[in-house]
């Protein structure tokens, strides 16, 4: 007598669940992603419909980027006191109230509090999805789902901008909003269902009140200051005052969180070489990224690129990042995070070495924007959250990944103002943006260094 093979079930619940999982945090992250690339092209709309200038509209991305920034470390400091799933849900759902406030504003004033509302949604999405992935999959799995995390943003930038102008152009401004609510909804539904709910830290303790107040205050401050050193007109008289208080508030926050039995930020993670060096490189990873700004702007002055397609001159670059980072997802667990890591900074430096010499050509500019492209898609894939999430402990693994946000934030901003700074220090013309990119490339080889440090895969 012959025993017959069951039929096989092609999905296992379990694996049912956990794919349900990964679509509703990549679709919540892609969500918030698409939102800072379809805010270029919402702009000019806004002008008109307020009546404001180019200057006051770039508070849209200012209060966004601040507030986003603030919310990070209180989002993933409250994921790992009482848990995942209600502050994912609670992020999405700011994201989306603030969405439907900025559609319905009937004033500026009111488009920037809800642009505020929106991101502090936004600042805890991210992180409490990389701290979701590292509690429920095997590292065997967490490298392809955060490299495809990883690729919302190459996704967005692709999608956002031909989306924003279909829907400005036949429904209105507004409804580049009211579309994130259905999105959001459907988040909220599927999410309510398949995150955890166990939470992994059970200590009880006070909250770190103090640790709040004086982390928002010194990014705050940290942010008024690096913004303002690009401000000629009244930065010179403002930065050193605002990152004079940034370094005295960071002082008061280490020396308060060395006391806290729960701190908000903890100070452990940082004797940790391994993270330390995470953080550096993620800073490094920030500056990378402000440093795409600027590449139209030497398109247009080097190579005669009208500003109109200025823009299309970095298709190849946000193609290349968003299959780099799937592919460094894939190959993250073969190779290790180490690797990963070097080799993408290695192709940043040399990208961004083309960069510092336009005359080479525009052939040269589109094959050093490709290894700018593939490089940055292979540094955000995931191999530093990785990191985090084997380094960190279970119960802060949320404080790690909330970092990881924080640091590059701060990286992308310096690279602006620092690549803006050098280049008007010299005119404004090619040779100072030559310059800026010169330095930009030394950082990037400094960031190379740092990354060897790294632990080596274990074999």
């Amino acid at each position: 007598m012959s025993l017959q093979n069951p039929p096989l079930n092609p999905l296992h619940p379990a694996d049912a669940m956990q794919s349900r999982l990964v679509q509703v945090l990549f679709v919540g992250v892609f969500m918030a992603a698409l939102d800072s690339a379809v805010v270029g092209p919402v702009l000019p709309a806004l002008r008109v419909a307020f009546g404001i200038d180019n200057r006051t509209a770039g508070l849209l991305s200012t209060v966004f980027s601040l507030s986003s920034l603030c919310s990070t470390a209180l989002m993933a400091y409250f994921s790992d006191r009482h848990g995942r799933r209600p502050v994912y849900l609670a992020s999405v759902a700011l994201f989306a109230i603030g969405s439907l406030c900025i559609a319905y504003a009937p004033s500026f004033d009111l488009l920037l509090v809800s642009r505020a509302i929106q991101g502090i949604g936004a600042g805890g999405i991210a992180p409490v999805a990389s701290a979701v992935i590292g509690d429920v999959f095997t590292a065997q799995r967490r490298g392809r789902i955060l490299g495809l995390i990883g690729a919302t943003h190459g996704m967005a930038f692709v999608l956002g901008p031909p989306l924003a102008t279909v829907l400005i152009s036949t429904l209105g401004w507004r409804w580049l909003f009211l579309v994130n609510i259905p999105v959001a909804l459907v988040v909220l539904w599927l999410g309510a269902k398949s995150l955890p709910r166990q939470r992994i830290n059970t200590a009880s303790g006070p909250i770190d009140m103090a640790g709040i107040a004086l982390t928002l205050l010194f990014l705050l401050c940290l942010v008024m200051g690096i913004s303002r050193l690009a401000d000629s007109a009244t930065g010179l008289l403002l930065w050193p005052w605002f990152l004079g208080a940034s370094g005295l508030t960071l002082g008061a926050l280490v020396a308060t969180e060395k006391r806290q039995a729960q701190p908000l930020i903890p100070i452990a993670l940082f004797v940790n070489r391994q993270l330390a060096c995470t953080y550096i490189l993620t800073l490094g990873v920030g500056f990378s990224m402000g440093g795409i700004v600027f590449l139209t702007t030497i398109a247009t002055l080097a190579y005669g690129v009208s500003v109109e397609h200025a823009g299309l001159a970095l298709l190849p670059l946000v193609l290349c990042s968003m299959v780099g980072s799937m592919a460094a997802g894939r190959l993250l667990n073969r190779l290790g995070a180490r690797k990963m890591v070097i080799f993408g900074f290695g192709l940043l430096a040399l990208g961004y070495l083309q960069s510092a010499l336009p005359q080479t050509g525009f052939t040269a500019f589109v094959v050093g924007s490709v290894l700018v492209g593939i490089g940055l898609g292979v540094v955000v894939s995931g191999a530093l959250r990785s990191v985090a999430i084997d380094e960190a402990p279970a119960a802060l693994r949320g404080t790690a990944q909330g970092l990881i946000n924080i640091f590059n934030a701060v990286g992308t901003l310096l690279a602006v103002t620092c690549i803006s700074a050098i280049a008007d220090f010299e005119g404004g013309e090619l040779i100072g943006f030559g310059h800026a990119y010169l330095a930009l490339e030394l950082s990037m080889l400094v960031m190379l260094c740092i990354a060897f440090r790294l632990k080596r895969k274990p074999t």
